[in-house]
């Protein structure tokens, strides 16, 4: 029973997060990570025991409820540590220096993480999800919060010696050279590297569980386009489409879970994360460009759709995730029976939803459900009912929709509402280049809608970022990926529409990440400012993760602002940060497919191309259809018309319309050909 004399909500109920404001009813005396919390550890001596995670984390709510809902368990906490609860998605600088460290201490990691850390904030213990009591080969909770507060109270000096020494080890990753001239190889071996990781018969890579990996994804078909080889081109559709058929891809309401939990992608974990959606929304826009099949055209539209239909905020910003549980049980939001099937469809199309979507009686899933896939073809299943395909995929076509509607009367998962700046400018991206290709105003508006969110919603005093904002409060300092993500997201809107002010702001961001976050010593980019508050290490995060790496995307910023703005001081601010990472890239090239990107826009000799006339011309317009239908990601693209700024974008001085009101120029590795005047002339310049 609650102690009555127990507060009904701790110091999580002032905050924003709602990973924090699930805990604010928690008997443990909780405190957002903070000077309250730091200086009361200080102060008394005490250790702290940081726990990180987030809205969506399934084992988190696990661990809640067995364990921080706990009486018992909470009189523990409260009485020999001081309790410090963080969410990841607005604090990644801790959770990236608290994972090495759990890292170190056990081998692995993932969420809930849970640290314990000496007043002065270095980690002499941790773990992930424990069990309340000892369960699952595990040790209980209770049993560590005993035996360490017996340790901390005997032997307190032994504790802080094994933490001091950890956290140098740590500390000392951030000021590492190192730099050093790529391998000329670097991309062959990238290739060859992914080749050996890929599943020949299910996609993918490594073994289960498997996560969807955008950005190896895109690279492999700039390995096709550098080399003409079939092979990455091969790797990365097949992976798309067997993404696209699985359990992983929500297969009625569009968008992507978080992985797969077997190498099938058929049972997913059911959360689904803005920025996983954000960064595969271009892998299939870049695979139908290859191939012209509207199977990704699709599956890169109903994404879209799912984040403007679910996850748009009343500030007009994008929410972070939707979490894997419903009513307290993971995928049962998502999840069908044979018998739901029929209760919707009838007998007739419910038996062949259960073809089309492979549910059986026994289930693939929990319970005797089973989560949708489409473990066939169309021509296939067809073939074994008897149907015509054209007349099953019209019906299957009602039936996604009919089901679609009757799972909305269902409990919905939980969202978490928060904006994030980083994944906000990755979903702007992504918005942005789905109008390009497809040419839906739609998404271009939310991208935009979005931008001016974060861009006066989300700044400081002094123009700096923001990292997160709910209900009217922006909060956190930005961290690198906050500014790397938007500038790029900025760049696409404005080769989406051409307004010079998003090409201000993006400059604007990138004298801040200079000034802040530069390592002027060894290149490249921490991931904490210089004014951040000082925490036991700065770190780079040079490689990809969930996320892109920082450094791997500002790289390829600075390169495209470089040639829209023919500033060379950006060039060589993107070069030196390569270099900066050279060592490693040589060693692990496998690890850093976003940086190997900017890398083969360098080795490729990138395009600049201006289309002069008025936006509203029809053959303005076809031209820039032109060049957005064509696989080609080493370019920039501006548009010279009245009112341009030529002194922002040099490119445009000069470019004057052609006499039926258009004319097209590409120029590369500072060489023009001839401008153009037509589309069919155009599309040859480009394939040249």
């Amino acid at each position: 029973m609650t102690d009555p004399n127990q507060p009904s909500t701790n110091r999580l109920a002032g905050e924003t997060s709602p990973y924090l404001l699930q805990h604010a009813g928690n008997p443990v005396d909780w405190y957002p990570w903070g000077p309250e919390a730091l200086g009361r550890a200080r102060d008394e001596g005490k250790p702290i025991f940081l726990s990180i995670g987030y809205s969506a984390c399934h084992w988190c709510h696990v661990m809640e409820r067995e364990s921080f809902e706990n009486e018992r368990i909470a009189a523990l906490m409260n009485e020999h540590f001081v309790n410090v609860k963080v969410d990841r998605e607005e604090r990644p600088d801790l959770d990236e220096i608290y994972m090495k460290a759990v890292m170190r201490m056990t081998g692995a990691g993932g969420w809930p993480m849970s640290v314990f850390l000496t007043p002065e904030l270095e980690p002499f213990f941790g773990g992930t999800y424990f069990p309340a009591f000892r369960a699952y080969g595990r040790p209980g909770f209770a049993d560590v919060l005993a035996s360490l507060a017996h340790a901390w109270a005997n032997d307190p000096d032994k504790l802080k010696r094994t933490a001091g020494t950890l956290a140098a080890e740590i500390a000392r990753e951030g000021s590492v050279d190192t730099g050093g001239e790529l391998d000329p190889s670097t991309l062959d071996r990238s290739l060859a590297l992914l080749g050996q990781s890929f599943d020949p018969t299910w996609g993918g890579f490594g073994d289960a569980p498997k996560f969807p990996h955008a950005m190896d994804i895109r690279l492999l078909l700039r390995h096709w386009r550098r080399t003409r080889a079939e092979e990455p081109k091969h790797m990365a559709l097949f992976t798309l489409a067997k993404m696209a058929d699985g359990g992983l891809y929500d297969q009625l309401g569009g968008g992507f879970h978080r992985y797969s939990t077997d190498e099938r992608w058929l049972i997913p974990h059911f959360e689904k994360m803005l920025y996983d959606n954000a960064l595969l929304v271009p892998a299939y826009l870049e695979a139908h460009l290859v191939t012209g099949e509207e199977r990704f055209a699709r599956v890169a539209r109903e994404c879209c759709e799912w984040a403007l239909r679910e996850m748009v905020t009343e500030g007009g910003g994008f929410a972070s995730t939707q979490d894997a549980d419903s009513g307290g049980e993971e995928g049962a939001f998502f999840a069908w029976t044979p018998e739901e099937l029929a209760e919707v469809l009838g007998a007739q199309l419910g038996a062949w939803a259960e073809e089309w979507y492979g549910v059986t009686s026994e289930g693939n899933f929990e319970h005797g459900s089973s989560a949708l896939w489409r473990p066939e073809p169309a021509a296939e299943v067809a073939r074994r009912l008897g149907v015509p395909v054209a007349e099953l995929e019209e019906a299957m076509r009602g039936a996604r929709a009919s089901l679609f509607a009757a799972r909305e009367r269902r409990l919905h998962p939980a969202t978490d509402d928060k904006v994030l700046c980083a994944w906000n400018g990755l979903m702007i991206s992504a918005l942005a280049l789905s109008h390009q290709v497809l040419g839906a105003p739609e998404t271009l508006a939310a991208a935009a809608r979005a931008a001016r969110t974060v861009l006066t919603g989300m700044r400081q005093p002094d123009g700096r970022l923001f990292a997160t904002a709910r209900g009217g409060r922006a909060h956190g300092n930005a961290c690198l990926d906050d500014y790397a993500f938007m500038i790029q997201g900025l760049v696409d809107l404005y080769e989406s529409d051409f307004d010079p002010d998003w090409l201000r702001a993006a400059l604007a961001l990138e004298r801040i990440v200079e000034e802040q976050f530069v390592d002027a010593r060894n290149g490249g980019y921490f991931t904490t400012g210089a004014e951040h508050e000082t925490l036991i290490a700065r770190l780079k995060n040079p490689h990809d993760g969930a996320l892109p790496s920082g450094n791997g995307v500002h790289a390829l910023n600075l390169l495209r602002l470089a040639e829209l703005t023919g500033d060379g001081r950006l060039a060589k601010r993107a070069e030196r940060t390569i270099r900066a990472l050279g060592q490693l890239v040589n060693r692990h090239p496998a690890a850093f497919s976003q940086l190997l990107a900017a890398v083969d826009h360098l080795a490729a000799g990138p395009r600049e191309i201006v289309v002069a006339g008025d936006p509203q011309d029809d053959l303005v317009r076809a031209m820039l259809a032109e060049v957005r239908g064509t696989f080609l990601p080493q370019r920039v693209v501006a548009l010279a018309h009245e009112g341009a700024d030529e002194s922002l974008v040099p490119l445009l001085e000069g470019r004057e319309p052609g006499p039926n009101g258009a004319r097209a120029y590409v120029c590369r590795n500072f060489t023009c050909e001839a401008p153009v005047e037509t589309v069919a002339a155009l599309a040859r310049a480009l394939a040249d």
